[in-house]
């Protein structure tokens, strides 16, 4: 999960390792980087004949414009351009033609041109070794192609693609006719972009055109149709990457597009120079996993921001109130249940717990009630009730006062122990007591036993049971009525613990007064152990005084803090991370909700909620 915030370069030592293994199976063939990123299979180089070749559609990632056309291949990179024609071969515009260049190859749909070619055009490199080919990143990525040569250009050019996506190469239609209606108005390039973001699927088809049209759309059974009138073009069908259908069909008034996408939603809009119409799809695959979050859609108060492999979302405390929200003991539930069943718009996922049941390691608490107790070494969260958070290390335990002074609970569990005072938050299903035991029923507040039981039973939900001897404590009350009050000693100054309502212990506290501080040593982390391994991070922060969720790509906690500090973030604490980390928001594709860059997460116990104030008010 962990990433740096900026883009990162890999340094000379790591060359070879990375090319090692990407270059298994491919003898013939290079990895490519770009910006010390290195890219998938589909991007590296091949070897055909005797040159060494890159997949035209790849190049706009380097900066280089393109016309991905075998019969008009243009590759331009600042004001040097290299054209190719199969009938006149290569010729140079802003440099010189030095020897003879390769011809560009097409393989399969895609088509190649020679890495001599960028090397003339002058694309920066950063690394040219047997098992790396590695580019600077480039400070712009074309997003449309370049226009066909003009002195190629006849009325019967054909209908070619220019294709820029990694996931999508497509041809246009193939002509099933060999004359064209004599319209002025031509459709000149068929693109097809397609994305897949976990189980969301974007696809975009450009239909550029020679002149602008006042185009029509009409909704069809599984898909639309897009009438292009006084426009020419060649008819003919082809299954595009995403598996729509595409169609295009001439009649005497002009052209017709027909794309059929089943259940995606698609939107139909115009772009200028060149004059383009855009059919944007959007298709939910499956919904066993949320989609990506969706930062046009948030609410009011919410801000996402992205920084390299770092994703932040910040909630403006005079707006929303951050609660713990709990699954069933013993119990999971996704991220997104626990947000949605409280009414929240986003959440994250919390402390760490034991898989074999479900239960916390560290402390928690949730309306005031602790329902885990504190290992005592961890760094610690607190949600104010203004909306703010605290970050420190308190100790808490349950503390009772009554005519006999005062005295604490020995530890937050199910099972008593004689020689204990043991406390406990019921939740209408777990037995507490025990055979010649007492439990006390208690409300934060009431300042009274509600309940006296002798023996072993099932408090109600919610209810704060106190469980001991009656012969060790002898002083304490003995049936319902009786004077007792019980609540938190956070045993810290280190913050206002005294008014926080909701607390969890996780750690290790990376950042603090805006200076990484991560140490585990202080907090009993085993740096050795699988839970300090580089993967997904997750953290509760403060940036600029607003609670903020962070996600990290892929990194450790050290690489998190650092992050986090670059990113001006002041204080922040590492939550549960790996396969557990799971940020969540309301705000999504459609109605459905989104995650932070992240893959399908396991459910865990309790998460962090942010709630609107108004209906967060009462709990």
């Amino acid at each position: 999960m962990p990433v740096a915030p900026i883009p990162v370069r890999l340094c000379p030592p790591l060359w070879a390792l990375a090319a090692a293994l990407l270059t298994l199976g491919a003898a013939q063939a290079r990895p490519v980087a770009i910006g010390g990123s290195v890219q998938a299979a589909s991007v590296g180089t091949r070897l055909l004949g005797s040159a060494e070749m890159l997949p035209v559609w790849s190049l706009p990632r380097l900066g280089v414009e393109v016309r991905n056309d075998p019969q008009d291949l243009r590759l331009k990179w600042g004001a040097r351009e290299l054209r190719y024609a199969p009938d006149r071969g290569w010729r140079a515009l802003g440099l010189s033609l030095n020897g003879s260049l390769p011809a560009p190859q097409l393989q399969g749909q895609s088509l190649y041109a020679p890495l001599a070619a960028l090397r003339l055009l002058g694309v920066p490199l950063e690394a040219d070794t047997p098992g790396l080919l590695a580019f600077s990143a480039p400070l712009r990525v074309p997003g449309e192609t370049l226009p066909p040569s003009a002195d190629l250009l006849t009325p019967a050019s054909p209908v070619v693609p220019a294709t820029f996506s990694a996931d999508a190469v497509t041809t246009a239609p193939p002509p099933t006719q060999t004359t064209r209606p004599a319209f002025g108005n031509r459709l000149q390039t068929v693109r097809v972009n397609r994305e897949l973001h976990r189980q969301v699927e974007t696809q975009r088809v450009v239909l550029e055109l020679s002149a602008p049209v006042a185009h029509e759309v009409q909704r069809i059974a599984d898909g639309l149709a897009v009438r292009l009138p006084g426009v020419g073009l060649t008819s003919g069908e082809q299954t595009l990457p995403s598996g729509d259908r595409l169609t295009l069909q001439q009649d005497a008034g002009g052209g017709w597009v027909r794309l059929h996408t089943g259940e995606g939603r698609s939107e139909v809009f115009t772009l200028e120079g060149p004059p383009r119409v855009v059919i944007d799809t959007v298709t939910q695959l499956g919904r066993e996993v949320p989609p990506p979050l969706d930062p046009q859609a948030l609410p009011a108060g919410v801000t996402y921001r992205q920084l390299g492999g770092l994703h932040l979302l910040s909630f403006d405390p005079a707006r929303f109130q951050a609660r713990v929200v709990s699954a069933p003991r013993g119990s999971f539930a996704e991220v997104a249940q626990l947000v949605t069943q409280t009414g929240g718009v986003a959440g994250v996922n919390a402390s760490y717990f034991d898989l074999a049941s479900a239960l916390p390691v560290d402390l928690v608490v949730s309306g005031g009630l602790m329902t885990a107790a504190s290992l005592e070494k961890r760094a610690t969260v607190g949600l104010l009730p203004g909306g703010g958070l605290i970050f420190g290390y308190p100790r808490p335990r349950y503390r009772v006062r009554g005519a006999f002074g005062e005295m604490q609970a020995n530890a937050v569990s199910s099972r008593a122990r004689p020689e204990w005072l043991t406390a406990f938050v019921g939740d209408g299903q777990t037995l507490v007591g025990a055979a010649g035991l007492l439990t006390l029923h208690m409300q934060l507040g009431a300042g009274t036993v509600t309940r006296a039981v002798s023996g072993p039973h099932v408090p109600p939900a919610g209810t704060l049971t106190l469980t001991f001897d009656p012969a060790r404590f002898a002083q304490l009350p003995r049936q319902a009525g009786e004077p007792l009050d019980v609540g938190l000693d956070w045993r810290t100054d280190d913050a206002p613990w005294p008014q926080t309502r909701d607390a969890l212990s996780a750690g290790p506290l990376l950042v603090q007064a805006g200076r990484p501080v991560t140490d585990p040593r202080r907090e009993g982390f085993d740096t050795g152990a699988s839970i300090w391994r580089p993967t997904r991070q997750v953290a509760l922060g403060l940036w600029r005084g607003q609670p903020t969720i962070a996600y990290l790509e892929h990194g450790t906690p050290e690489a998190f803090a650092a992050a986090l500090v670059q990113a001006g973030l002041s204080d922040a604490l590492r939550l549960d991370s790996g396969s557990s980390a799971t940020a969540y928001s309301t705000s999504g594709y459609g109605d459905l909700g989104g995650y932070l860059n992240t893959v399908w997460s396991r459910p865990v116990p309790n998460a962090i909620v942010f709630v609107p104030k108004v209906t967060g008010a009462a709990r």
